[in-house]
This record gives C-alpha cells, structure tokens and sequence, in this order.
C-alpha cells in the first residue's frame, strides 16, 4: 500500500466539486472525521470540466478555480472538446445532468436519455472510447434505473451495454445517505465499472459474492438481501426484452417493450458481459447517525433575512395536506390531492433531500423551515454544505440563492469517499 501511486482522476460535470472532496480531501481533512483517520491523498485530479449552459457567468465552475485553481480545469462545453486532448487518466468520475431523469418531473413527461442534457451521456461514452480510464464512477438520480415511464429500464441498459462494448463490467447502488449515517436523505444511483484490463475485471469469478460482500460498494456501504430474494440472471431466463442483446438502436427499440411500465432493475445490481444480475437489497448499518440538529449554527450567526415573517400562512399552506377541487386549461374539473410535510422539519431526523431551489425567501412546499429558539427559519447556505459534507462557507463568494442552487446539485460528499478508499484498496 506503501508503494502504490495515487489515482490520476478527471472529473466531468464537477459542479463545485463534490467529486473532488471526496476522493483528495479539503486541505488535508476528511469529510468523515467523526467516522475515519485523516484522509489520505489517493487520487489526483488531472483534469475537471463544468460548464452551464444557457448562462454568461459561469458561477459554479468560478468557486471550482477559486478552490483548486485553474490549472488543468475546463470551462467548456464538454460536447466541444476533443477527447484526445482530455488527460489519460485511471479513473473518471461525474454527476452527470439528471434533470431529464429528475424525481421533479412526473415520469411520464420525463424525456430520458433522449432529453437535452439525457444525451450528455453520450459524450461520456466518447471519452470512454478514446481514453479508456481502469475505472469509472458516476452518479445520477435513481430514477435512472426506471426511465423511461413507458419503458422502464430502457435508458440504463443503455448505457450498460454502451459500457460493456467499451470492456466494462459495471455495478450499481442506489445510495440513501443518511442510511449510513450522514446528514441527508438524498438517494442517487452510483455506478462503478472496471475496465477488462483490471485485476477487479480479471478475478471477478463469484458475481454474488462480489455484490453482496466483496465488491466496491459491498466493502463501503454493506447490505442485506432484501426477504432472502435470489439474485436473477436475465440471461438463463426466456424473456429477450430483459436481455442486453443486439446494438445499442436495438435496446432502445425493443428492451422491456413488452411489460415497459414495470421496472427491470432491482437497486443494487451488476453486468458482466452483458448478462445482468441484480437484487433488492436494504442497508446493513449501526453507527453513529447524524440529524438535522447536528448541522445548525448558532442562532446567534443567523441572518434575519431567513426567518419567516408575514408570509406564514402561505408556507403553512403549501406544507399542509390538499384536497381542492381544480380546472384543467380546457374546463376539466379535477381533485388535486397532497399529503402533508413536516413543519417544521424535525430536528431529530437528517435532512431531506436538498433541491436546486432551497434559495430565497419565496414560500416554498419544499424548503426546509426548522424552529429555533421558538422561532421558525430557513436554512443558511453553510447549513446546506453541511448537510451535503462539504466543509463551511466552501462557496461564500456566491449569493445565498446561488450556494443554495449549488449544494441542490451537488452530492453527499461522504459517499465518494467511502468509494474512493474501497477502490484505492482493491485497485
């Protein structure tokens, strides 16, 4: 372990780099002191891309250069860079843009990998193609694995079988943060692949084993199955459309066509050679669990601008539960019905899931709102970074709308972490 180099990453869509915390620290710190020893430097960044579209400033990618230079970062579209130029690196990591598979949108209206910003896997697949990196770690939102509605599952065998044609094999886990401790209830899909020139390609014989016990995200976030369900091979059962067989046109014509409303894949799952086993799996975990509590500052260094004032009533409205009779555009009269949130939220729980939007003082049915010292507050940005991991004030140079914007599409940073030494370990 004493001898072995460090990781050369790149990391596509980095954000405020989220990514880049995990895997090398933030001034020699670990995000998870309370959990583990001071971190040590495994991974190297060599090369990093944000660029948002539709905006002159770029914000996020400006705190990027402000917290790790502007050496080897791009602020381009990565649709525009030549692949060739990127640096030969061993592992490539991303969140790449998920608002085309987002839990915002209704599943029916959501556009998949066929979206705007779905394609932009596309070009990850073109960077895999050309550099071919031993390792690759991404992150999207769950709703991945079930996209598109009509076709459920359509637009992640995609991208297996893409990663497969490339020499991958590829894992999955859908995540919970706060399952494992961590201050926030954000569940997102990861996905690890190991190129077939890799020692973890090569020895990969027991596929259960390596799943549920001595795989990447089996050493990092360990589970159980799920009422003894048995792992399913797809490829020893007589139903092509949950095969990967044929092209890449092929899958996406013809995968799950017949039952497309029910879903494929289980939330923990793996491909090897494009047979497919997943299974339902449930978190395995008695630590130390962090709360909403645990992530307040003092109500001292709070800003009057968060407390709610004259506009409760509207914030009690859009919180509470909804029976109401409504017209459509076209005169149709129908019954919308909400269920009630928290308000305010508990302090005893972890924090929901953060969203683009937790910004600004509109009322909002899903911003948080806690009470403290017997008044009722919305989150400040520091309080945010903390919930996603991220050290404190990590992007004061922004406004309050545009940190909160930020930590909505960042993730938790624990869980990359926890990947990177499982990795590092058996790399």
């Amino acid at each position: 372990m004493k001898n072995k180099s460090k990781l050369k990453v790149v990391e596509l869509f980095a954000g405020v780099g989220g990514f880049r915390l995990g895997l090398e620290g933030w001034k020699g710190k670990s995000s998870l002191s309370q959990y583990t020893k001071r971190l040590k430097k495994n991974y190297e960044v060599v090369w990093s891309n944000q660029w948002e579209p539709s905006t002159k400033t770029q914000h996020a990618s400006d705190i990027y250069v402000k917290r790790f230079g502007e050496e080897n970062h791009s602020n381009e579209d990565i649709h525009s860079v030549d692949p060739k130029k990127i640096p030969s690196h061993d592992l490539l990591v991303g969140g790449f843009p998920c608002q085309d598979y987002s839990v915002a949108k209704q599943m029916s209206k959501s556009k998949g990998i066929e979206g705007k910003k779905g394609v932009l896997w596309w070009d990850i697949r073109n960077i895999l193609e050309v550099k071919r990196p031993k390792y690759i770690l991404l992150e999207n939102v769950d709703r991945l694995i079930k996209s598109p509605a009509k076709q459920r599952g359509r637009d992640f065998a995609i991208i297996l079988a893409s990663l497969s044609d490339l020499g991958y094999m590829a894992e999955w886990r859908v995540i919970n943060a706060a399952d494992y401790g961590m201050p926030q209830r954000r569940r997102r899909v990861f996905i690890f692949a190991a190129h077939k020139k890799t020692n973890i390609y090569k020895n990969l014989n027991n596929i259960e084993e390596w799943v549920l016990k001595k795989g990447i995200f089996a050493k990092a976030f360990k589970v159980k199955k799920t009422q003894n369900k048995q792992l399913t091979l797809f490829g020893n059962i007589d139903f092509s459309e949950v095969m990967l067989e044929g092209d890449l046109t092929e899958i996406t014509k013809k995968f799950n066509k017949k039952n497309g409303t029910k879903g494929v894949f289980e939330n923990t799952g793996i491909m090897f050679d494009r047979n497919i086993k997943t299974i339902k799996t449930e978190p395995d975990y008695e630590g130390k669990t962090q709360t909403l509590s645990d992530i307040l500052i003092s109500h001292n260094e709070v800003s009057e601008d968060f407390y709610l004032g004259e506009d409760l009533e509207k914030w009690k409205y859009l919180k509470g539960s909804k029976n109401e009779k409504r017209k459509k555009s076209n005169g149709e009269v129908f019954y919308y019905k909400e269920g009630p949130l928290s308000f305010p939220d508990s302090l005893d729980k972890p924090a929901r899931t953060i969203i683009t939007s937790e910004g600004g003082i509109t009322p909002s049915r899903f911003k948080h709102v806690v009470e403290q010292q017997g008044r009722l507050r919305r989150l400040t940005p520091v309080e945010l970074e903390r919930a996603n991991m991220f050290p404190d004030n990590f992007t004061e140079e922004a406004n309050d709308t545009k940190r909160s914007f930020f930590m909505g599409n960042a993730l938790v940073v624990g869980i990359v972490e926890k990947l990177g030494k499982a990795l590092f370990k058996m790399s």
